[in-house]
């Protein structure tokens, strides 16, 4: 593994890469609310010896030093335009984008506005709002007037403060969001999760107030971006959670109304921490993107997922 740095216009970011470090990035991922880059690391690892790898860290997670402001944060559009920005710097001719959560709702944000930068999209779980919910959001001030979701008032709860990132990983193994986690994920997050500070306190790298931000800053269109991919022939794996996603029930068919090509499949056993609990199949999903891309191929059999055909008829892609 290596870091990376990369300069935006008003800061730094940060990330980590396996494979080549001479040519473009071909897969960037992208992580989920509160957590960085590292944490993914072991999905990614083993690409590296067949492509450029990277997971970035969005701001205001992990080692960025991009300012992250929690009052000045209204929208997921500013996580989109900062990959937008590492993307024409380390990856012109385009990559596969991944993410996780948050950072798969990104992934589609950026390739709804920047598609020339985006050969294959791998949405693990995404936050998919419906679309009343998402209307309200952006309705200019209403927002302001919607009260705080219960994640944003249990990241504000979240304790900040550890004696390392060890002891954070103890305290943390088995609890919560945690729970079902396989080894390494927890142990990989507390690398860059928590930080030592100037004053040799360690500290979450994502502040509860950032985080709490994050869960309530719902002033983007997620929908509006996958519309904008309709005649656009960028192949699209969607890895939805078994129970407790927050994508809706109907995410295939909504999914398909606009891109019957798509595929959409939900990981058996799994909750919304799909990469944490089925690790393979994170990788393998970007592994065929990346294969795709290479090809040239503008469509996937992914196995298992379910797929409207242009008629509209169902069927099982093997």
């Amino acid at each position: 593994m290596r870091r990376f740095r990369i300069d935006l216009k008003d800061g730094e970011t940060s990330g980590i890469a396996f494979g080549d470090p001479v040519r473009p990035i071909d897969v960037m991922f992208l992580h989920a609310t509160g957590f960085n880059a590292i944490t993914y690391q072991s999905i990614l690892e083993p690409l590296g010896s067949q492509m450029h790898v990277a997971a970035l860290d969005m701001r205001g997670h992990g080692r960025s030093r991009l300012p992250a402001n929690p009052k000045k944060l209204k929208s997921w559009n500013k996580f989109r335009d900062d990959v937008i920005h590492v993307l024409e710097k380390t990856s012109p001719e385009g990559a596969v984008l991944g993410g996780h959560s948050m950072g798969a709702t990104v992934a589609l944000l950026v390739a709804g506005k920047r598609p020339d930068l985006v050969k294959g999209l791998v949405l693990v779980d995404p936050v998919l709002l419906r679309r009343a919910a998402l209307r309200l959001y952006n309705i200019p001030l209403l927002n302001m007037t919607i009260p705080k979701s219960a994640m944003s008032k249990g990241a504000l709860k979240r304790r900040r403060e550890f004696g390392s990132p060890g002891e954070a990983a103890e305290q943390l193994r088995g609890r919560g969001a945690f729970k079902t986690w396989r080894a390494p994920f927890l142990d990989d997050y507390v690398v860059d999760g928590v930080l030592r500070r100037d004053d040799g306190r360690f500290m979450l790298s994502c502040t509860p107030e950032w985080e709490a931000a994050v869960f309530g800053a719902h002033r983007y269109r997620p929908w509006k971006a996958l519309r904008k991919l309709r005649k656009k022939r960028i192949p699209i794996i969607v890895l939805q959670a078994d129970k407790e996603s927050t994508s809706p029930v109907d995410t295939d068919q909504r999914i398909h109304d606009i891109r019957p090509d798509a595929a959409v499949t939900k990981v058996p056993g799994t909750t919304h921490f799909v990469p944490m609990e089925r690790p393979y199949v994170v990788r393998d999903a970007l592994k065929m993107l990346y294969e795709a891309m290479i090809e040239g191929h503008k469509l996937v059999d992914y196995v298992g997922a379910v797929r409207r055909t242009i008629d509209d008829s169902i069927g099982i892609m093997g």
